[in-house]
């Protein structure tokens, strides 16, 4: 009895947890791919292969077949070099610790954003917060200056108040802190966002393509408050929107994954505040 299982097992188990090992991974990175910023790049790059290798198969070309199967080797290289900054974020995610020492703190820190945005959407002052996660940003970001000094709405708002000498840019936040002001953030470079759309909201998205950040903005012309996370923007959210996403970004999910969390994860689910408009 014990062989026939220990056979069953080997004849179906183990090709069966490949399978779905496999399938996990594959759909993984497709989502990744997806996601990001070099997906017409891989794209491109894999029609091209199966381009080649179709004729090289169809008109028996010996040579290109030849070279094909030593260029597939060069792949994996090719992805770490295309997917370099998704790879470094997923990373980061994977060892990432809770940045405030408890819950009432994260709770605190999210008020104090919460309401600044809501104090500057009032009166239509622009403003780009910038709170740090597992990546450190100064290794993105050019300039800025260090402030290191508590983060209150008062400061906030003193910061991005207009023809204040540091108000353009974006604020760093550690923690409870203000690290830095005056920041300039990479832009994205997707070329599917609508043209309308400010250099503010540009740089929140092409921070969060790069790190994990979480990136508050709040419109000048408008006076809306969006949201940039993992390099998806969603905009015009009211005051308990923005304070249900923080929450569900900085206190839920820094208590810890359970299993079930990490395979929503695999598979692309994200818990957002409601979209208003996706671009």
């Amino acid at each position: 009895m014990q062989d026939d299982i220990i056979k069953f097992l080997n004849d179906w188990g183990r090709p069966a947890v490949e399978i779905v090992i496999l399938a996990v991974a594959i759909y993984f990175a497709f989502s990744l791919v997806r996601r990001s910023r070099g997906a017409p790049v891989f794209t491109g790059f894999i029609v091209l292969l199966i381009t080649f290798a179709v004729l090289s198969y169809v008109l028996h070309l010996e040579v290109l077949t030849t070279l094909l199967q030593k260029f597939f080797g060069l792949l994996a290289v090719a992805v770490l070099i295309i997917f370099q900054p998704e790879l470094r974020r997923i990373l980061a995610e994977l060892g990432n610790r809770p940045l405030f020492s408890g819950t009432r703190e994260q709770r605190e820190n999210i008020e104090v954003i919460v309401e600044t945005a809501a104090r500057l959407a009032d009166v239509k002052i622009g403003a780009l917060i910038a709170i740090e996660q597992a990546n450190n940003l100064r290794h993105v970001v050019e300039s800025g200056i260090e402030v290191d000094c508590v983060a209150t709405p008062e400061m906030l708002e003193a910061i991005f108040f207009p023809n204040n000498a540091i108000h353009d840019g974006g604020v760093i936040l550690k923690g409870d802190r203000i690290a830095y002001a005056a920041c300039i953030f990479p832009l994205t470079q997707r070329d599917d966002l609508r043209k309308s759309l400010g250099t503010r909201h540009r740089a929140a998205i092409g921070l969060t393509e790069e790190t994990d950040a979480l990136v508050v903005i709040v419109s000048e012309e408008t006076g809306q408050i969006s949201t940039a996370h993992h390099g998806e923007l969603t905009r015009n959210l009211r005051e308990e929107q923005l304070r249900e996403f923080l929450t569900t970004q900085l206190v839920t999910r820094a208590r810890g994954r359970s299993l079930g969390d990490w395979v929503r994860a695999i598979f692309g689910s994200r818990h957002a505040a409601p979209r208003a408009n996706p671009k």
